[in-house]
């Protein structure tokens, strides 16, 4: 088992502007209550790092942490269902679609998507938008613990078909059980490297 990423909460900025800089950037997107805090809990090894709530939608800013050894991770606020105003909702798409266009650092955008229920209408559209933009991207299916064991294999397979990727290139978690953890952990540090190294 690999030890945990040593990560620090740095702030809450409502604008791309107000983030530190950083030798490289890596941003959880998902759509609301896919487990984006619990993930990054889980990767940090800390209960409340990252704070974690049953009402989806509480993300609301860029929550930003630093990595001992450099780089910082941003959780971004959920796509769909969020209890707020439409206008609300709109003005947090609007940061966060900035924030991913603009944002120089931004080393890999990591898309989270419910391994139980598989890709949603919403993953394939942020799938699609960050592909058209030209975002590196990669894929983690959270909530492995929840898929029957009996119909893992396939719904791994029909996940990745899902998401127009191969297979190996989905990382599957369980910030529960810790399954998938270290694998990510140890991809999180290869995207925080300076891109000079």
């Amino acid at each position: 088992m690999s030890p945990p990423l040593q990560l620090r909460f740095l702030l809450s900025a409502a604008d791309l502007h107000q983030l530190p800089e950083t030798q490289a950037e890596v941003a959880v997107v998902g759509r609301s209550n896919v487990g984006k805090s619990s993930l990054v809990n889980a990767l940090g090894h800390q209960r409340a790092l990252a704070r974690v709530s049953k009402t989806p939608g509480r993300t609301r800013l860029l929550n930003c942490f630093a990595v001992e050894g450099g780089g910082t991770i941003v959780d971004c606020p959920g796509y769909g269902y969020a209890s707020a105003s439409a206008n609300l909702r709109q003005s947090w798409q609007k940061m966060a679609e900035q924030y991913l266009l603009e944002r120089e650092e931004l080393a890999r955008v990591l898309v989270l998507v419910d391994g139980e229920i598989g890709p949603t209408r919403l993953d394939l559209q942020m799938l699609e938008w960050l592909r058209a933009n030209e975002r590196p991207l990669a894929v983690a299916a959270t909530k492995n613990d929840k898929v029957r064991s009996s119909h893992r294999v396939k719904r791994k397979r029909e996940l990745a078909a899902g998401c127009g990727l191969p297979g190996s290139e989905i990382t599957w978690v369980s910030s529960a059980k810790g399954t998938g953890i270290d694998r990510l952990r140890a991809l999180l540090l290869t995207w925080l490297q300076p891109p000079d190294r």
